[in-house]
């Protein structure tokens, strides 16, 4: 089921999306930022003029905010194999 966040875009749950997709997903948050800003940007503008200028405003402050809080120092990384274990250890496990 998709839900709205505090800003009004819609968000897509693991659960929606095929193997297929989350693989792209996996190896797309694997990517720099730079690398995802440039993926993201050209996904947006493939969806036949269906975006609303309003999100891709949103976004540009979003990523805008999220690079300066990356050069100063105040957001920190971590490694893509601690963010594959950690997401990982959240799914079930099957027996």
């Amino acid at each position: 089921m998709k839900s709205c966040d505090k800003m009004g875009h819609r968000e897509v749950s693991m659960a929606q999306m095929t193997p297929q997709v989350s693989r792209l997903l996996e190896q797309a948050m694997a990517l720099s930022v730079e690398e995802r800003e440039a993926l993201a940007e050209s996904l947006i503008s493939n969806l036949d003029g269906k975006v609303d200028e309003g999100v891709l405003a949103a976004w540009d402050t979003e990523i805008a905010k999220r690079i300066a809080e990356l050069d100063s120092g105040k957001a920190k990384t971590i490694s893509w194999s601690e963010v594959r274990r950690r997401n990982l250890a959240k799914l079930p496990h099957a027996h």
